[in-house]
């Protein structure tokens, strides 16, 4: 097993080296983005984040995702203990996965 971490220097390197090249088209902005992710989170805390497909979830399943009941749930969200938001289709209330999954990472 290599013991070599990625700095924060590292990343902050490459955004900027990398940076015009996204904005010229040579590589996409959003594979940028995803790059950048991916080695903040290795120089943050030591692995890649794992493949999270977006998706809207309900009440229940953001409980589930973080592991505490659907009143506790409700309770802390009323009382703005999270830092996600939550998005309204039609009169559904709706949480974006990704965003619960990034709370979690950084507890």
């Amino acid at each position: 097993m290599n013991d070599i971490k990625i700095s924060m220097e590292t990343v902050r390197m490459f955004k900027r080296i990398m940076r015009p090249v996204a904005e010229t088209g040579i590589i996409p902005l959003a594979e940028y983005n995803e790059s950048i992710s991916q080695l903040t989170s290795l120089a943050e805390h030591g692995s890649l984040k794992p493949a999270v497909i977006p998706k809207l979830i309900d009440q229940r399943q953001a409980a589930e995702m973080l592991g505490i009941g659907i009143s506790n749930f409700k309770k802390l969200e009323s009382e703005g203990c999270f830092p996600f938001k939550r998005k309204m289709v039609g009169s559904s209330v709706r949480y974006r996965n990704t965003d619960i999954y990034n709370f979690l990472l950084l507890e």
